[in-house]
């Protein structure tokens, strides 16, 4: 069967539309590929320092550098608010602590980055003003002032919320594997200090935040803090329930007297059945939420 001759044009750039096609299929597996290495190689150079939280190798001085000097900068400049120094596991700080945030500057860099951000929206608005926008009416300056400093001064706010937000969603992912990791320490024969240690460096590639928070919580034993108060920091950081549900856990069995093993394993069955209810309940929202589209894309 042959093709006419009024149709070779439109053979043509069909196939030049799927050799375009599959070149960027290629390429956009090649770079998959290429970002999943990456993010591998950064996670085998991953290490943690003296004081128990995370650092990256891959980092580079310079980075790091840059990065120090303008938090000093930022935090000299939010020193002068009131909530600039503040103690740890307060209302202020206990923000920055669930956002994975434990530099002792991090609240007055934080006031630091609200003024300097509306400042430079205005300065910004302002350069556009003399220069491009000179027929705009002052009461319509006034309030684009307004509207960018106050959006400027909460940015800072915006970003921390959505942090805080992912870290706590991957607390609660990765809660699963760790009590499971737990129970199969204690119940080899480990001590729960020991177990904790075991699971942090063994929880390092699949969940950081985990494995992070589990070094501070054996970094506070080690300081000299009862498991008690150690436990309750670590709930007060993660602000999760199951992590309040463990540390309720482990208090009471430290108080009178149970098996942990028994006590973990009970935490960890509740876990493994709440993920397997959140997933259930994200499965049956699909079919509500395939509806939208579906009348609009599919029927027509």
């Amino acid at each position: 069967m042959f093709v006419s001759y009024e149709y070779l044009p439109l053979l043509f750039a069909a196939l030049f539309f799927l050799a375009i096609c599959l070149l960027l299929a290629g390429m956009l597996q090649y770079g998959r590929q290429k970002l999943q290495k990456r993010r591998l190689m950064e996670k085998m150079h991953d290490g943690y320092d003296e004081s128990g939280l995370h650092t990256y190798e891959t980092v580079s001085k310079t980075q790091r550098t840059i990065r120090q000097k303008i938090s000093d900068v930022l935090s000299k400049v939010g020193t002068y608010f009131p909530d600039g120094k503040a103690e740890d596991y307060s209302g202020t700080r206990l923000r920055f602590l669930r956002a994975g945030v434990h530099q002792i500057n991090a609240p007055s860099a934080f006031w630091g980055a609200k003024l300097v951000i509306a400042m430079i929206f205005l300065s910004v608005f302002a350069a556009l003003r003399v220069s491009m926008f000179k027929i705009i009416d002052p009461r319509i300056t006034l309030l684009l002032c307004l509207f960018l400093a106050l959006w400027g001064y909460l940015i800072p706010d915006i970003w921390l919320r959505i942090r805080t937000d992912m870290r706590k969603r991957k607390m609660v992912e990765g809660m699963p594997d760790a009590l499971d990791l737990l129970v199969v320490c204690v119940e080899a024969g480990m001590g729960l200090d020991a177990a904790i240690i075991r699971v942090a460096d063994e929880m390092r590639l699949s969940n950081k935040v985990v494995a992070e928070e589990f070094k501070i919580l054996n970094q506070e034993l080690r300081l000299g803090q009862t498991r008690e108060a150690a436990l309750r920091h670590l709930a007060m950081r993660t602000d999760s329930e199951e992590v309040r549900t463990l540390v309720t856990t482990l208090i009471q069995t430290d108080k009178f007297g149970t098996s942990v093993a028994t006590a973990l394993r009970v935490c960890s069955d509740t876990s493994r059945d709440k993920r397997f209810q959140r997933a259930e309940e994200i499965a049956a929202k699909m079919a509500v939420k395939l509806t939208i589209p579906l009348i609009l894309f599919i029927f027509p």
